[in-house]
């Protein structure tokens, strides 16, 4: 098996990790698809995941392989981020109701991006539960 390296390889037989996870991939292998389907629609399927891995057949179901505290700490990330953009182009402020359109803006972007948050947060879940690599811990 070739080596693997979280960022970036230092030499060509090494994998990318961060590209996997960003793609979705195994955990182990960083090559096989870890969900039943690879986009959000049907939106019942959405975080529904292979019970094994294609490529190197590591199982990726647990019972606890939910990732619903990455999920809320991946949404008040990209609500932080909202108000990084938001504050110093239209201003926040108590006295008038920008803090009422701020709120709503952040509400729908953190809406809209809810299914790809659901399942960025599993799949970093998977990589925190498995070794990267290795075998179940």
């Amino acid at each position: 098996m070739a080596k693997i390296c979280i960022f970036a390889p230092m030499s060509t037989q090494r994998k990318w990790a961060l590209p996997a996870l960003f793609s979705m991939k195994c955990p182990v292998c960083l090559e096989g698809f870890v969900f039943v389907n690879k986009g959000i629609f049907p939106l019942q399927n959405l975080v529904k995941l292979k019970p094994n891995c294609d490529v190197c057949h590591q199982k990726l179901i647990s019972e606890s392989n939910n990732g619903g505290g990455i999920n809320y700490a991946l949404t008040v990330i990209v609500l932080f981020l909202n108000l990084i953009w938001y504050y110093p182009i239209f201003g926040i402020t108590y006295k008038d109701d920008s803090i009422y359109y701020f709120l709503t803006t952040s509400a729908i972007i953190a809406i809209i991006l809810q299914p790809w948050l659901m399942r960025i947060s599993r799949v970093i879940y998977l990589y925190l539960y498995l070794k990267t690599g290795g075998k179940d811990q």
